[in-house]
């Protein structure tokens, strides 16, 4: 267990130990540099479960940009409040000036925005790709929905005051307006289904085999939603196969990357140019069976003990609570 995350500490503690060949990492550029001034005749092994979250990052920002379009087939509401409205006037203003030759950090000076949100919004290849479907959680209405179902569809134009006067005798603890927000939602609908962007995404990431028969036809319906999202829910197919290692998957990575930058999917562009400044470490992760994937449970555990200790604890008594453990 090493004091920090610097080159310099994993340079001096490779090189104490010289008899190492492989070594499995995560995408950093500072430890890959490290292993290779120190240990130069190493293979280096990209972890395939890093590979995996970081597609699923740019999954999810795809389905996010593509709001507008699966969410008309389940009649979902856009966002179009007035946050939205800055969002649109956001988007047209960073394109005005990029039309205009300007450079991304010229724009973020002159609109006073993160350099990053400006990437954002230029990688929109339209407003409507800023938009979101709203965020559905948990709420204090949820037990009482299928009340306002039935009330509704024995009467609908029941006064939403009755509503809220009839739930509130069973027990509702919330506000009218609460109630109000809820129904303008669509949430008090059978026949208005709503999804979030991640659980979209997390249909489309998971193993066909392990989905439930409503969600193939529910998965179909939206990802035929838009030419877009057809051609994500491919690639991710495809690249899921390449994380069984296997000779010959160096080629087909090739022909994957090339296939995914000849759609119009600028997240998953971005994840392709992360590979490619890997490749090397990529190809073994796909074509070697070496991985550090089980050791992510105790990465996991090792942050949990250090936020148990509120960050107060030096290193040497966390590295005793991590081995002793």
């Amino acid at each position: 267990m090493l004091p920090d995350r610097t080159a310099d500490t994993l340079q001096a503690w490779l090189r104490d130990h010289p008899g190492i060949q492989i070594i499995c990492r995560d995408g950093s550029a500072t430890y890959a540099e490290a292993i290779h001034r120190a240990l130069p005749d190493a293979v280096q092994v990209a972890d395939r479960w890093h590979l995996w979250h970081n597609l699923c990052e740019a999954a999810l920002s795809e389905v996010k940009a593509h709001s507008s379009c699966w969410a008309g087939v389940l009649d979902a509401p856009i966002y179009d409040g007035p946050r939205a409205q800055t969002t649109l006037e956001r988007w047209h203003q960073v394109h005005g000036l990029l039309d205009q030759g300007v450079g991304l950090l010229e724009c973020a000076r002159r609109l006073q925005l993160a350099l990053n949100t400006v990437k954002r919004y230029a990688r929109a290849d339209r407003p409507e790709r800023m938009l979101r479907v709203p965020k559905y959680r948990a709420g204090l209405v949820d037990p009482y929905r299928e009340h306002l179902r039935k009330r509704r569809a024995e009467n609908p134009a029941v006064p939403v005051k009755h509503l809220f006067e009839e739930i509130k005798d069973l027990g509702f603890t919330g506000c009218l307006n609460l109630l109000h927000k809820y129904i303008n939602q669509g949430r008090a609908d059978a026949d208005r289904p709503h999804i979030s962007p991640r659980r979209l995404a997390r249909m489309i990431l998971t193993r066909p085999d392990n989905l439930k028969s409503e969600h193939h036809d529910l998965l179909a319906r939206l990802t035929a939603a838009c030419p877009e999202m057809t051609e994500l829910a491919v690639n991710i197919r495809d690249f899921a196969t390449l994380l069984t290692p296997r000779q010959g998957n160096a080629d087909r990575l090739s022909a994957w990357i090339v296939q995914v930058r000849a759609t119009g999917l600028p997240h998953l562009h971005a994840f392709t140019r992360g590979l490619d400044r890997d490749r090397a470490a990529v190809i073994a992760a796909l074509t070697l069976p070496y991985s550090n994937g089980p050791t992510e449970g105790v990465n996991t555990k090792t942050k949990r003990i250090a936020r148990q200790m509120h960050g107060r604890a030096g290193f040497t008594l966390l590295r005793h609570r991590i081995l002793l453990g």
